[in-house]
């Protein structure tokens, strides 16, 4: 009741102090002015300022203040722990699926890939190969280290 009072109060002094600007020839500072002095009847009018006085007044509403408190600062704590263990989501899991790809070994079978089957290269053509791949993988090392 008493909430509903002041607002009306500061509503109606607002308009005043509006009356006076628009006498004084400054129109567009008086509409603003108006605008802002009915603010606080629209608050009263939807019942705004009657749940805000309950609220303020009601110990379970700051009670579940304070579980929203400790459930924000949960969630700082779990990303300032993530920020620290290395990246986001997005990163680790391109990171993994990075991981299960070069888990395959390179001259794997097509079926072990999940690509379905491909034409095997003839034995001969791998023998000749094979020392190539090996020094490949130790100049890729050497290139690395900038050698």
């Amino acid at each position: 009741m008493i909430a509903e009072t002041i607002c009306s109060a500061v509503a109606a002094a607002g308009l005043g102090i509006a009356a006076v600007t628009a006498y004084r020839r400054r129109f567009l500072a008086a509409a603003r002015l108006a605008a802002y002095a009915l603010v606080p009847v629209g608050l009263v009018m939807t019942g705004a300022v009657e749940w805000a006085a309950e609220t303020a007044f009601s110990p379970v509403a700051w009670a579940g203040f304070g579980v929203l408190g400790a459930a924000w600062l949960l969630f700082l704590a779990t990303r300032a722990v993530e920020r620290r263990s290395g990246g986001t989501r997005k990163e680790r899991r391109a990171a993994a699926k990075a991981a299960r790809r070069d888990a395959v070994a390179p001259a794997a079978s097509a079926p072990s890939l999940g690509q379905g089957a491909r034409p095997q290269a003839a034995p001969a053509a791998r023998q000749k190969a094979a020392p190539a791949e090996d020094f490949s993988d130790i100049e890729a090392i050497l290139k690395k280290h900038g050698i």
